[in-house]
């Protein structure tokens, strides 16, 4: 017998570990078994599991579970990232915390043995943590980014690209680290807003007959000035471009150009351009052949390049210098305070430095345009579609991207350098030195250089690198390209552009037939989750409370929003109480001895009522099988939901209770085993969403399916079940009695009767088969609407409710019940409340200030209020509308 409860402390990792034991992760070894792939978006090997990573892991291992029961051979091939910058963090610090010298002093070698030690020691909490979701990945093939394997592949894609003229080292700007000392990506940038000023300084016209007013937020910049713009068609500035001004402190002169980059509107129109030290100048300095001076050192101080009272100076120091000395020199016009975004680095909290440097580079517009090609024809669908409208803007507009890191930690760039600069590039040092030696005729001592590549590269090869590329192994053959790919819409840019780059690239075709992207998880008032905020909700907290099933659910049903996830434990503890009701559903059924006879087949049912539940299982299976399909994981959810809660736990079971202690033991016998069959197909269609729970069930419920003939539930087959099995008969009379009892249960509710009262259910206009529905099922409709008795009059009597229901009109008498005069006056109340917060909230939804102005979340809110609101307001005049029909 089942035990009360379903305890997920004492069963998940039980579960788990029978089947990670069983090998039931890996894919079938059926070679005539249709392939089915994923690769999980890999982890920082720093990480721990965030509410993001549950909800993306928990739709990968949803649709790997779905495709292992359809009797695919289905990989899910885990691996972890070993994310450059963050683990030197990491490192550094612990290194820093337990007294030992640091990792200039330490030396590469001697630091880098210290990160493996590390990654040894902690490496595996995510993956762990993973496990604690039920994530049933294929943990035999997991990988690393820096294993051996990977490490060969990306030596080899460098190689190649270097050798076809598509990587390269050049000189440009990149966002720069002054704390790590490094480029880093554009994800790795986060923008704050700050307290900060424009400051308004004079530069004198070269031959003194003016002045020229610029504004700049950083003042220190403007010792690498190289030019000041004005718009072309700006008539103020007309007789002044092609002259110079004298740009104080530095007292150099600079030309003024004319570039359609300054905007007229803006403060002065005229504006001081740094090439050397912001994007916008950067490209300025292309267009008009400007000089560009570099006047920062690696960490942020100011360099040689500017006047020697500033050369070592910090960053924000010489900027109080340079704006005491314009002031000093009567050149300081104005400062004017503001608040504005200034990018800072997501780990170091450092403001980032646009920095000129020479670094290695690849020619992603070449390589993006079969990448673009792919998705217009339709050979990698993006989920929902209008993220593709995201990928094609980026890839249409693509920058060379920067692959090298100021690091230690990371794969090292395979290149080497002669003692005159020359570059060898090659997969090995024994390579280098051979084309050294062909080049020099002798041997020459070799400096590999010192940077590592970005993260990004090397997982951009994961969907074919993991799979044993460049060798031709099976699992490649088999498993690539890969089939969905399930991600959030952050790194579409980063990490899916640069797969599919690289991945047609290499191997000639997509890395994936479909890109799911995920939703982004808010707090409950649909606010982002941050630990500023004290909003962070941490899954394994979730799954200690609720279960791991519980999350699962919530982030499943709730994952296909047009907008984000709202999540909160409220949700979640109702979805709880939902594997709840199964339980208690499973426990009613063996209770009541329901058990899968020996060669039941649904097709030869005769009860009405078990004719009726094998329809709606067969319309379930086929809907949640559609929904998985397409990734309406939401739809499944929600499907399984309606039916598991509503027609099975309540309606089947409630009907079937006078069947099962009824006198007729043939419809007793089909009834106990037509439950067990449904209960058995309900299992096979939750189990993706609700592993844990429902591999459970099916253990203990083993005697109620003694013909089940499957062992595990995570490899049992997913139900196949044919159309013919729908009853539209059954439907019919099942139907009337459920829609009886609902809107029966609904008036009563709206008119606030009491719970105790036990009016009459009269049947006044109905068709000779309806009213032998009602009669066959009288003293059943009378127990789940609590009502005293089914009557069959002719007209409905003195203070009587009518209603209709599939063409039948039934009355229920409430008028002894309910003041009729009162409610009447307190649903006109309601409804005007409604319409007033109706009106409110139109006015503001219609002030198109307010839409543009407020807050995303504010402006959600309002909808949804008003959404409310009216659904409120529809319901309560429909309650008015029977008391006015009151007879």
């Amino acid at each position: 017998m089942l035990e009360k409860n379903f305890d997920p402390k004492t069963a998940e990792q039980r579960l788990y570990d029978m089947w990670e034991g069983s090998g039931a992760f890996a894919p079938s070894a059926d070679p005539a078994a249709e392939p089915f792939s994923i690769v999980i978006p890999p982890p920082n090997v720093t990480g721990s599991l965030h509410i993001g990573h549950a909800l993306n892991n928990t739709l990968q291992d949803v649709l790997i579970r779905f495709e292992r029961m359809r009797g695919k051979a289905a990989l899910w091939l885990p691996g972890t990232d070993h994310a450059g910058i963050a683990t030197q963090m990491v490192v550094e610090r612990q290194l820093a915390a337990a007294g030992n010298i640091g990792r200039r002093d330490m030396g590469r070698d001697e630091f880098i043995a210290k990160v493996w030690e590390w990654k040894a020691q902690s490496g595996g909490t995510i993956t762990n943590q993973l496990r604690r979701l039920g994530a049933s990945c294929d943990w035999s093939r997991e990988r690393f980014t820096l294993d051996d394997g990977l490490s060969a592949a990306v030596r080899k894609v460098f190689v190649t690209l270097h050798k076809q003229g598509l990587i390269y080292r050049d000189k440009r700007l990149v966002n720069w680290d002054p704390h790590f000392q490094t480029a880093i990506s554009d994800i790795e940038v986060e923008q704050k807003e700050v307290d900060g000023a424009f400051y308004h300084f004079a530069y004198p016209l070269e031959d003194g007959s003016g002045e020229i007013v610029v504004a700049t937020t950083r003042p220190e910049t403007m010792l690498g000035d190289t030019a000041v713009a004005v718009h072309p068609s700006d008539e103020r500035y007309q007789g002044l471009i092609g002259r110079a001004v004298r740009l104080p402190i530095v007292n150099r002169p600079v030309p003024i150009i004319a570039d359609e980059y300054a905007d007229p509107e803006k403060g002065s129109g005229a504006v001081k351009i740094t090439p050397a030290h912001d994007f916008n100048d950067y490209q300025v300095g292309k267009r008009n052949n400007l000089p560009m001076i570099n006047i920062f050192t690696e960490d942020a101080k100011i360099n040689e390049n500017a006047p020697a009272e500033y050369q070592g100076l910090d960053r924000f120091a010489a900027r109080k210098k340079v704006v005491a000395a314009f002031e000093e020199l009567g050149l300081l016009r104005e400062i004017e305070k503001t608040r504005h975004a200034v990018p800072h680095g997501d780990r170091s909290g450092v403001v980032i430095e646009p920095y000129l440097t020479d670094q290695w580079y690849v020619d992603a517009k070449v390589l993006a345009q079969p990448a673009i090609k792919a998705v217009e024809e339709g050979r990698t669908v993006f989920e929902p579609r209008h993220w593709e409208k995201t990928y094609f803007e980026w890839m249409r507009n693509i920058e060379p991207w920067c692959i090298s890191r100021q690091l230690w930690w990371g794969h090292r760039i395979p290149a080497w350098y002669g003692p005159d600069g020359k570059i060898f590039v090659a997969e090995s040092e024994e390579g280098a030195k051979a084309a050294a030696r062909e080049h020099y005729g002798h041997d020459e001592p070799l400096r590999q250089d010192d940077d590592v590549l970005d993260t990004w590269f090397s997982s951009g090869l994961w969907p074919f690198s993991t799979m044993g590329w460049p060798e031709k192994t099976s699992d490649l053959e088999r498993f690539y390209p890969t089939s969905t790919l399930v991600t959030g819409f952050d790194i579409i840019f980063f990490w899916v552009a640069r797969m599919m780059m690289m991945g047609i690239h290499f191997m000639g075709e997509v890395p994936f037939d479909r890109v799911f992207i995920n939703a982004l998880v808010r707090d409950a008032e649909g606010k982002k989750m941050s630990k500023s905020k004290g909003n962070v909700m941490d899954p394994l907290e979730l799954v200690d409370d609720y279960g791991a099933d519980a999350l699962r659910f919530t982030l499943t049903a709730m994952s296909g929003q047009a907008r984000d996830i709202k999540l909160s434990r409220q949700r979640i503890e109702g979805y709880r109480n939902f594997g709840t009701k199964l339980w208690n559903a499973a426990r009613f059924a063996q209770v009541n001895g329901c058990a899968r006879a020996e060669g039941f087949d649904p097709a030869n049912v005769k009860g009405v009522l078990n004719r009726w539940i094998v329809g709606e299982t067969v319309r379930t299976a086929h809907a949640v099988t559609r929904s998985l399909e397409g990734c309406s994981f939401d739809g499944a959810a929600n499907g399984l939901y309606r039916f598991i809660w509503n027609t099975f736990c309540d309606w089947y079971v409630e009907l079937s209770k006078p069947l099962l202690n009824g006198t007729d033991e043939a419809l007793k016998a089909e009834t106990q085993a037509t439950a067990a069959w449904a209960l058995d197909v309900i299992l096979k269609l939750l189990h993706p969403v609700m592993p844990f729970l429902t591999e459970e069930l099916w253990a203990q419920t083993a005697d109620l399916g003694a013909a089940r003939g499957e062992g595990m539930l995570i490899t049992a087959r997913w139900p196949q079940l044919a159309d013919t099995l729908i009853d539209p008969d059954a439907d019919a009379e099942i139907g009337l009695i459920v829609a009886a009892v609902s809107e029966g249960r609904s008036v009563k509710a709206e008119l606030n009767v009491p719970h105790s009262a036990r009016p009459p259910l009269l049947v006044i206009d109905a068709t000779d088969a309806q009213r032998g529905v009602f009669k066959a099922n009288a003293a059943v409709i009378a127990q789940t609407l609590r009502v005293a008795e089914v009557s069959f009059v002719d007209q409905a009597p003195q203070g009587a409710i009518p209603f209709v229901v599939n063409g039948a009109t039934l009355a229920l008498p409430v008028a002894e019940f309910i003041d009729l005069t009162a409610e009447r006056a307190r649903l006109a109340k309601e409804i005007a409340g409604h319409a007033s917060d109706i009106a409110h909230v139109m006015k503001k939804l219609g002030n198109p200030a307010f839409v543009a102005n407020a807050k995303e979340e504010v402006v959600e809110e309002n909808r949804e209020r008003l959404a409310e609101s009216e659904a409120a307001k529809t319901k309560l005049e429909h309650a008015l509308s029977l008391l006015e029909a009151v007879v």
